[in-house]
């Protein structure tokens, strides 16, 4: 078994109101060497949740950068190089935007590909 370390993405549309739908988690394993994420954005969810006005491509480029800098390498931009520790936790630092983190929670598992899909499943779909 392996320790890893992940976050539920969310998208909290009013920020004052800090009212959020997750849209994806993002996984870290040391020993498999494996940062991804995986998110989903429901329209239709969010719609009703924002109401009027919310820029779906803004948010869609914000989810494709947490993909890439999970990436690495120069499509990941200059936080994409860094080591892939350093990457997980630039990604979940708090902040204050539209796409947030939860707090970083721990677990164990035996291939973490398979652990992203079910956090995927329970939290997000």
């Amino acid at each position: 078994m392996h320790l890893f370390e992940y976050a539920v993405l969310r998208v909290v549309p009013r920020v004052e109101r800090e009212e959020f739908l997750n849209v994806g988690v993002i996984l870290y394993c040391a020993a498999q060497g494996f940062l991804q994420t995986r998110c989903h954005l429901p329209e239709a969810r969010l719609q009703a949740l924002a109401g009027p006005g919310l820029d779906f491509d803004d948010l869609r480029a914000r989810l494709q950068a947490f993909e890439r800098i999970c990436q690495g390498r120069q499509r990941g931009g200059p936080i994409g190089q860094l080591p892939v520790a350093s990457r997980f936790r630039w990604l979940t630092a708090t902040r204050s935007t539209m796409v947030q983190t939860s707090p970083v929670h721990p677990g164990l598992c035996k291939d973490a590909a398979a652990m992203l899909d079910r956090l995927y499943e329970q939290l997000v779909a």
